[in-house]
């Protein structure tokens, strides 16, 4: 079955839980681009003392948006993970107002993509990130195709 950039958004809002749980809104996508919101709230606060957002919501906005950059990008029966993930955190995200992540594929090679992302909130850079997703494809018989192990002899 083939996704669109519309159903893509659809499937990460609705259809995985911890995109719900953050709550993480699809703004826009389109093949290799998209924007995501995610609405700040107290629970989410890492270091009360400022409040600053824990880091790893940010992070995972970040991976999010990746991700769904990456597989609006791919062909029919061809799904991504992350295989790299890195984020510089440039201020702290606070309680006021939505963090937005802007994601877009860079470049699809035949076995990973490579996505550039950026959150800001309020229209400051909180954070950047560069992410590096795996391309998997399904066999016709539906499992995922990869190079078949090596015999035990020759494992070191």
């Amino acid at each position: 079955m083939s996704f669109n950039p519309s159903d893509i958004l659809r499937i990460m809002e609705r259809e995985v839980p911890f995109n719900r749980l953050l709550g993480i809104r699809g703004e826009s996508a389109e093949k290799g681009k998209c924007v995501l919101v995610l609405p700040v709230r107290a629970e989410l606060v890492g270091d009360p003392r400022r409040p600053a957002l824990h880091g790893g919501v940010v992070s995972a906005l970040i991976d999010t948006a990746g991700g769904l950059a990456a597989w609006s990008a791919l062909e029919e029966g061809e799904s991504v993970s992350t295989v790299d993930l890195t984020v510089d955190y440039l201020e702290p995200a606070g309680l006021q107002g939505d963090l937005r992540a802007t994601a877009e594929l860079l470049r699809k090679g035949n076995r990973v993509c490579h996505v550039r992302m950026r959150v800001t909130q309020e229209g400051t850079v909180v954070a950047e990130g560069r992410g590096v997703y795996n391309i998997h494809r399904r066999e016709q018989g539906g499992a995922a195709s990869r190079p078949p192990d090596p015999p035990l002899a020759s494992r070191g």
